[in-house]
């Protein structure tokens, strides 16, 4: 697939990773590269530029050699301070940009498709946005945003205290595009560590 034209791809990385133990799940080793390492290489190629949501010190990073963006909106306040984030960057870096893809960055095997069938959806259905499901759920952190509403989700963080993606969503034509669970669901994350125990095992079968 060619890379999607004209899009941001957001790598969200500003979570406190509890469940894990603390620190940066992302960079938690899955085989012989970080997980981080593995959803660069399928998201970098359907994207135009890649940045790195993800909060304290960015130095952390610094090997990937990616631009590392903080939450502008303070509290951990969840994965739509990412999206905001990284439309606060698109405004200041690539002012000409329309559309941000986000994804998540516990979730090594995500689709190689999955940024051009979000954008497919919203051109067939006429909608503002797409998410991905997958097993007949929802899987909100993957999506595709126009940057247009970069305003009206400060405003619906700051002002309306929604933190939930769901209920910001709601208030606009999304389009939800189903990928195949099979031979395993494409979403699977690495939130725990008996998770990155199976992710081991899915990637050797793979």
């Amino acid at each position: 697939m060619q890379a999607a034209r004209g899009i941001v791809g957001v790598l969200l990385a500003g979570g406190l990773s509890r469940r894990m133990g603390g620190g940066d799940k992302c960079l938690r080793l899955l085989g012989c590269q970080t997980i981080l390492s593995r959803i660069i290489a399928i998201i970098h190629p359907q994207v135009d530029k890649l940045i790195l949501n993800a909060n304290g010190e960015p130095s952390r990073f610094a090997p990937l050699e990616l631009p590392v963006v903080a939450d502008t909106v303070a509290g951990n306040a969840g994965p739509l301070a990412g999206v905001l984030a990284g439309m606060d960057w698109v405004a200041a870096h690539n002012p000409d940009c329309e559309w941000l893809a986000t994804v998540p960055t516990d979730a090594p095997f995500l689709p190689d498709d999955l940024i051009q069938r979000m954008w497919d959806g919203i051109v067939a259905e006429g909608t503002d946005m797409a998410c991905a499901a997958s097993n007949g759920r929802n899987h909100p952190v993957c999506g595709l945003w126009p940057v247009r509403l970069r305003e009206p989700l400060r405003e619906a963080m700051l002002v309306d205290e929604i933190r939930k993606v769901d209920k910001w969503t709601g208030r606009y034509g999304l389009s939800v595009i189903e990928f195949s669970s099979s031979p395993f669901d494409p979403f699977f994350n690495t939130n725990r560590p008996e998770d990155l125990a199976q992710a081991e095992i899915l990637l050797s079968q793979s």
